[in-house]
């Protein structure tokens, strides 16, 4: 509440009105209703507030359970006057931008708390899971021949050059397994992924065992411990919720570990494949959001630019599409078949899957984001009402992106995109989606009229003591971002919130591993370093131990031989620990300030 009553008062001064009376509300309404106002009414608050930006006015269907006056509600009225008219509702012919900023980061930034659902609200993400399961399903169902042959066309024409190149190198067995650093579906962590002795029989005709998992033919003894799975007995990939938000959580699925390691192998073949394509290269993202960001600044301000974004993405992306995909080229097809888990074990019950796969397999990304480009020039074919071409793609190279379930086509095509995404399964968020009016987001960055009006999210509850390191650890992460953002009032708040925890709290670079004050002033400087003459500072940094984990024999071999490169691993002690940190922890001592 503090920290709500402090940002509302400094944005109320950047906008010249006043938000005593919304600070009374929120007091009021947060006694009776509990957290649930900060990180469930107030963020459907502010997203009603987007869609009338985008629609241009405010009509009564919005803001339900807020009292009105006249043709806004009083709730952030101060804010609201200079954003809209209060007497009809609508949009002003030049609203405020700070004010729109202002109203977003008031309503939003709670709304990514990470605090466990309740268990009615988990159980209701899970169902939804097996729901999703059937609508993929139906979907695949009402597909018309005439769906499957464009979905056949027209990828062919986007990626033929690099699935065939994917395709070669699979054939020639130039791949090279690895292990994720997560957890899986058969509980293996760490180092003890490099002693599996599980091998499913799929994966055998395509990655035979000896190949896989014997550092060399002299092992060729411990085949006999390898338990091979027929397709019955294969482990169904294990749903769990993680924290995402109050409201609901974020459902993914664990792999086991011989999927994942083979998933893991395909993965750079095809990146490496489709940025080879210089298409596709521009139109494609994987690991650089910025492209997309800039694209919703442009979409924002000219308005030929829509930005859309899909509900339960990967959830409903159906194998049936990715076989259509993968089909003309055999190897390929086989290679992405074999590692793909069928089977998912959910409330207790093992269900088949139709999607391709969920979040937690390397591969989804990559397919999805395939998938989904398809779906959106055959939205574009059709609108113009003629065969896709290469000359049109190349037209449009600059103008289509996906970067996973964050999609920028341009304005002219959006709704025959939209239908086509739909009619195919997908389910494009009205609420997040883009196009009429001047607001536009993408890859975290929002933008209204090409300016920026991002907001900045709290994500853990405030520490009350210094053991409490993940909270220390985001709060100042908070401070720091807030600080960037411009609500320096607000940091000068916050420094006395964090001192009072952690006493050490300096003036630091952005670069700097302590945990301290970045500011346009520089950084502090407590002493030189008398080695390396660098200026060091009393602070806190974080530290996190690897659990024990020994790794000898043939595993340690085996991941020798799978570290990429020629160089020597840069943790001499990858056999003895390994793995993710059980916890993060903070320790004081001197350290660069820089």
């Amino acid at each position: 509440m503090l920290l709500w009553k402090e940002i509302a008062e400094e944005s109320a001064i950047r906008c010249c009105t006043s938000a005593t009376r919304d600070c009374k509300t929120v007091a009021f309404r947060l006694d009776h209703e509990g957290l649930s106002f900060l990180t469930i009414t107030l963020p459907d608050f502010g997203k009603d507030f987007l869609e009338a930006l985008d629609q241009g006015r405010v009509d009564r269907r919005l803001f339900t359970g807020f009292r009105w006056k006249r043709g806004l509600p009083r709730f952030l009225g101060g804010f609201l006057d200079r954003v809209f008219d209060r007497s009809s509702g609508a949009l002003l012919d030049d609203p405020c931008v700070d004010a729109i900023l202002a109203i977003r980061q008031l309503t939003l930034m709670f709304g990514k708390l990470l605090i466990p659902c309740s268990d009615a609200r988990v159980t209701k993400a899970l169902r939804g899971y097996i729901e999703c399961e059937k609508e993929v399903r139906n979907a695949d169902r009402e597909l018309k021949p005439g769906d499957i042959q464009d979905f056949r066309r027209v990828s062919a024409l986007l990626f033929g050059k690099s699935l065939t190149i994917a395709g070669r190198k699979v054939a020639n067995r130039e791949v090279f397994p690895k292990h994720g650093p997560g957890s899986t579906a058969d509980m293996l962590l760490g180092n003890k992924k490099y002693n599996q002795r599980t091998w499913t029989i799929r994966l055998e005709r395509v990655f035979p065992v000896e190949e896989m998992l014997l550092a060399n033919p002299s092992f060729e003894k411990e085949l006999a411990e390898i338990d091979f799975l027929e397709p019955g007995r294969e482990l169904p990939v294990t749903v769990i919720p993680v924290p995402k938000t109050l409201k609901t959580p974020r459902i993914i699925a664990k792999e086991p570990t011989c999927m994942q390691y083979v998933q893991q192998a395909l993965y750079p073949v095809i990146l490496h494949a489709l940025r080879r394509d210089d298409n596709l290269r521009i139109m494609l993202g994987f690991d650089n959001q910025t492209p997309n960001q800039e694209m919703a600044r442009i979409g924002s301000l000219h308005g030929t630019l829509a930005t859309l974004d899909l509900s339960d993405a990967s959830d409903r992306v159906s194998n049936r599409l990715v076989r259509e995909l993968f089909a003309p080229w055999p190897d390929l097809h086989q290679a992405v078949d074999a590692c793909r888990s069928r089977k998912a074990v959910i409330l207790g019950e093992v269900i088949d899957l139709a999607k391709f796969a969920s979040m937690g397999s390397a591969l989804t990304f990559p397919v999805e984001a395939m998938v989904f480009l398809t779906l959106i020039f055959i939205g574009i074919e059709r609108e113009l009402n003629a065969p896709l071409s290469p000359r049109v793609v190349k037209q449009l190279k600059e103008q289509v992106r996906v970067y996973g379930d964050d999609i920028i086509v341009p304005v002219n095509f959006v709704l025959s995109v939209v239908r086509v995404l739909e009619s195919f399964g997908a389910r494009v968020n009205a609420r997040k989606s883009y196009w009429s009016g001047k607001f536009r987001e993408s890859c975290g960055r929002d933008y209204y009229d090409g300016q920026d009006v991002s907001i900045v999210r709290v994500r853990q509850v405030f520490p009350e003591q210094r053991q409490h390191a993940t909270e220390i650890i985001s709060l100042v992460s908070l401070r720091n971002q807030l600080y960037w953002a411009g609500y320096w009032r607000t940091c000068k708040w916050l420094d006395g919130r964090i001192r009072s925890v952690i006493h050490h709290f300096p003036m630091v670079l952005p670069s700097s591993m302590v945990l301290g004050r970045e500011s346009v002033l520089g950084y502090q400087t407590d002493s030189l370093c008398s080695v390396l003459q660098r200026p060091l500072v009393k602070g806190y940094r974080i530290t996190a131990r690897l659990p024990r984990d020994h790794l000898e024999g043939m595993g340690a071999l085996l991941k020798y031989f799978l570290k990429p490169g020629e160089s020597p691993s840069a943790d001499e002690r990858h056999l003895e620990r390994a793995g993710r940190p059980h916890a993060v922890n903070i320790k004081l001592g001197r350290y660069s300030s820089t």
